[in-house]
């Protein structure tokens, strides 16, 4: 499998450079040349499988070629082993046409783990059979940074630095970041929004000269990896409810795009989705835009969802290049202009092909929500899952009857206060997690500029001390 950017000017690499890349040379994401495609049989076959089996199948194709293939079925026993149920992504039924997909039983209780358990494997192995050592550095509005953090904690060849908006994330959420004890580890609270951080990373991306000495990775959704192993929970999903003789819709809390993405990936791959519903908080370009065919860049405000507070939804990038049809340039000048003016419109022609839909909550029909959620099926279901579960109650209302799967996406004790605050319930942490408040933080602050930045990094780095 080879994979292209989605500005055409960067140089077509395999599956081992695209995840050790991360983010384009220019300034792109990468995308897979082709879909594979999973047939109807594919998918029968599917059917009862486990977790693991389904995914070593999904992704089979994406890491063909690679140093790791003929491990690939290991690592992926491995990423999922640890999880605390045996189903890994479970279902929980809660209306006739009404399911809940649980993405939080990883190490960190949140959907990110899914991914990044894996991520942190394939890094090592690639590093491994080449002999080399990289730097990561993410952006976080909240679960990425711990779940990229347990995934490469003490890993020898690689160094890692998550930035966060300061005070603009859950305590848990900043704990689960900052309690980590390993030398490998860097967090960095960034005094701006995630819009900022995320700035910051992609702007160290795009100098040269420091990306080649510090050998620069992205654990971001930007990374294509990322998005390959979300695919398969859309598929375990799917099958499970009757796929491919069964349509269903999903609806996703979204802010940066790529967990909805990946539902869009499985889509283009065979899999019999009929909607994907975008459950969008205060800060709502993406409801907007799937209104109205204008992405517009309007102010960050925080939210009891902080993990979408978010105007610039980067992966929106690996849609619009394929509705483009591949073209670089198009794709280019159309993100070109959106940095210049802060917005751009989508031909009607192509906004009325794309499966999608947008809903937004505020903060007070999120608390709603959150209670409908407690005292109609006694479940406790954290923000950014209840704007899910409202988003697909409201799309079903308005289309034919096809079972829906609203993503929880975070356990409910991550954000113990608005919970609290709708059902008068506190969730607990699990026990593995119930001294999180004691243990001792480690993080520094730093402003929103570049130089700052990259000083920090570069004096803490181990690439570059070996280099000295």
């Amino acid at each position: 499998m080879r994979y292209f950017s989605t500005r055409g000017r960067a140089p077509v690499l395999s599956f081992d450079d695209v995840l050790l890349t991360g983010l384009a040379r220019d300034g792109g994401l990468y995308l897979p040349e082709s879909w594979p495609q999973l047939s109807p049989d594919d998918l029968h076959q599917l059917s009862g499988a486990p977790y693991a089996e389904v995914a070593r199948r999904v992704m089979a194709p994406f890491v063909a070629g690679s140093v790791i293939e003929k491990d690939f079925g290991q690592l992926v026993e491995e990423a999922y082993a640890g999880f605390e149920h045996a189903s890994v992504t479970p279902l929980r039924q809660l209306d006739p046409d009404l399911w809940l997909m649980d993405l939080f039983h990883g190490p960190t209780l949140a959907f990110k783990d899914v991914a990044l358990q894996l991520l942190g494997r394939l890094f090592d192995a690639v590093l491994e059979a080449r002999g080399e050592r990289l730097t990561i550095v993410g952006a976080t509005s909240g679960d990425t940074g711990s779940a990229a953090i347990e995934a490469c904690r003490d890993r020898e060849r690689v160094d890692i630095f998550i930035l966060h908006p300061h005070g603009r994330t859950s305590e848990v959420q900043r704990r689960q970041m900052t309690t980590v004890e390993a030398p490998n580890v860097h967090n960095i609270a960034v005094e701006g929004t995630f819009d900022d951080c995320q700035d910051l990373v992609k702007a160290m991306f795009n100098d040269g000269g420091f990306r080649d000495r510090l050998q620069l990775s992205a654990v971001n959704s930007i990374n294509w990896a990322r998005i390959m192993a979300q695919i398969v929970y859309y598929v375990q999903a799917a099958v499970s409810l009757g796929a491919p003789d069964r349509r269903v819709s999903f609806a996703v809390p979204t802010g940066n795009f790529g967990n909805v993405f990946a539902g869009y990936a499985a889509r283009r791959m065979g899999v019999p989705i009929e909607r994907l519903v975008v459950g969008s908080n205060r800060n709502d370009i993406l409801t907007r835009f799937f209104e109205n065919g204008v992405m517009a860049v309007e102010d960050v405000y925080p939210t009891l969802s902080p993990s979408m507070d978010i105007q610039v939804s980067s992966n929106f990038e690996r849609l619009l290049c394929d509705l483009y049809e591949r073209d670089g340039a198009r794709v280019n000048a159309t993100l070109e202009d959106f940095r210049r003016e802060g917005r751009f419109r989508i031909d009607p022609a192509l906004f009325d092909e794309m499966p999608f839909e947008g809903h937004r909550l505020d903060d007070e029909e999120t608390l709603a929500e959150i209670r409908r959620a407690y005292q109609a099926y006694g479940a406790l279901i954290d923000p950014h899952t209840a704007i899910g579960v409202a988003a697909a109650r409201r799309a079903q209302a308005r289309r034919a009857e096809v079972p829906s799967v609203a993503l929880a996406t975070a356990h409910p004790a991550k954000f113990p206060d608005a919970v609290h605050k709708a059902t008068g319930v506190r969730p607990e942490l699990p026990e593995r997690l119930a001294d999180l408040y004691e243990r001792r933080e480690h993080y520094v602050t730093l402003p929103n500029e570049l130089g700052r930045l990259q000083t920090y990094i570069q004096g803490h780095a181990r690439i570059t001390k070996d280099a000295a």
